[in-house]
């Protein structure tokens, strides 16, 4: 079998001839696929390996930072409702190349801004850019690939987001360091350019008798009365929450307040102190195919969530109270906290089991809201309590925070955790039922 291109849709239609162009192409749309991932998490905690520098750029407090890094969070949220219908109706080959060009706008802009306005503005239009991302990529997953390969496929989907998390953080504070901040954003925005170009010439939507029918009737099922029912199933309101609290302990401190707190708590460089951070997405990267697999033997997710998030909660805690303990150790627990986090990927494919799969985008979508709605006002809240703490020291004429005011703001993160557990605790009671 093989691909013909048609150039008034846009599509691939199969043929059959070529048996190893059938296999080979998938793998390429999905490694495109997972490099938009590896873009969204590099632009999500960049600012993390900047937090001296945005503060003293935009002159704003630890709350003012906050806030605008939230602002990423804030957009996201709101185009996440959207995503997940959008690509379930239209072609995500162009809805994909458009998010990733919002990106690249919004690099640009934040790179070259003096105002905090325009800088907000500009982390908003990488967060609605970046709200394709995951969603993309699943919906790609189950267009491409066979029932049997999908959920493996979908398993990587943390592998290439933490790739991206990583990158920003040791390499981009080495380039941070050796060019400036600014520069380095506006790197970001020529690879968005050139990214979005290579997406729109190799990627193409799939068209088979099959995939048409599919597409029409998942876009006949999008009606008001199937969001109703999906918004009044409890079950994925409770996922939604997990999901949220489960996943933005590591957003927060790997995207924002990690870098700062290490520095200052274990008396680190800012290349040491991210070093220390890339252990968390290193953890979860490792944890979520780890994770998955026990849960496919298992056959019990929500079991399997509970576990992960227990080892996630105490080895937090352990990294932010116990700031005495030897070096190799506090790594330990950081991986230990990332790889624990890295259970919550389960959410995907547990969510996608209890809704009809015809809006598996859409459910997806909706439980992805989670993290950008607990991060929309979690960063600004750790801004505004290491603020009410400050006891007035100024360093280069930028607010410095105790590694005790680190410990009381960054309380909030192991609470999340406890509160996530209580949720899994209350699905499983669901299940019962």
């Amino acid at each position: 079998m093989s691909y013909q291109y048609n150039e008034n849709s846009g599509s691939l239609a199969l043929d059959s001839n070529n048996n190893k162009w059938l296999t080979f192409y998938p793998w390429v749309v999905i490694t495109l696929c997972a490099f938009f991932l590896f873009y969204k998490y590099v632009l999500q905690v960049s600012p993390s390996v900047m937090t001296k520098e945005l503060m003293g750029e935009f002159n704003v407090s630890g709350a003012g930072l906050g806030n605008l890094a939230a602002t990423f969070f804030y957009a996201y949220l709101v185009t996440q409702l959207f995503v997940g219908p959008l690509l379930d109706k239209y072609s995500p080959r162009y809805l994909t190349v458009f998010a990733i060009l919002l990106c690249a706008v919004g690099s640009f802009c934040f790179a070259t801004t003096h105002s905090l306005f325009t800088a907000q503005v500009s982390r908003a239009l990488m967060g609605a850019g970046t709200a394709f991302a995951t969603v993309s990529y699943m919906k790609m997953s189950a267009m491409w690939f066979k029932p049997n390969q999908v959920a493996f496929v979908d398993g990587l989907l943390a592998t290439a987001a933490m790739m991206g998390a990583l990158c920003g953080q040791v390499p981009l504070t080495i380039l941070v360091n050796h060019s400036s901040w600014r520069a380095s954003v506006l790197y970001f925005g020529f690879f968005g350019i050139f990214f979005a170009v290579a997406f729109l010439l190799v990627v193409r939507d799939k068209k088979t008798k099959n995939t048409e029918s599919l597409a029409a009737s998942s876009a006949s099922k999008l009606k008001f009365s199937d969001f109703a029912a999906l918004f009044k199933d409890k079950r994925n309101w409770v996922l939604t929450f997990y999901s949220g609290l489960a996943f933005t302990p590591v957003a927060v401190l790997g995207g924002l307040w990690g870098n700062p707190f290490f520095e200052v708590s274990r008396n680190l460089g800012s290349t040491q102190a991210a070093s220390f951070t890339s252990l968390i997405f290193i953890g979860l990267a490792i944890g979520g195919p780890v994770f998955g697999f026990f849960a496919g033997k298992l056959g019990d997710a929500v079991k399997v969530m509970f576990v992960g998030t227990a080892i996630s909660m105490v080895s937090l805690s352990i990294a932010i109270y116990f700031t005495n303990t030897p070096l190799w150790f506090f790594g330990f627990c950081l991986f230990l906290f990332g790889f624990g986090t890295g259970v919550f990927m389960l959410c995907f494919s547990y969510g996608k089991q209890m809704n009809p799969l015809g809006l598996a985008a859409t459910v997806v979508s909706i439980i992805n809201t989670g993290d950008a709605f607990f991060g929309s006002f979690t960063e600004p809240l750790i801004g505004r309590v290491l603020d009410y703490y400050w006891d007035g020291t100024v360093v280069d004429g930028i607010n410095h925070f105790s590694a005790a005011s680190y410990q009381v703001a960054l309380s909030l993160l192991p609470i999340y955790l406890f509160f996530g557990l209580l949720c899994l605790f209350t699905l499983k009671r669901m299940e019962k039922r």
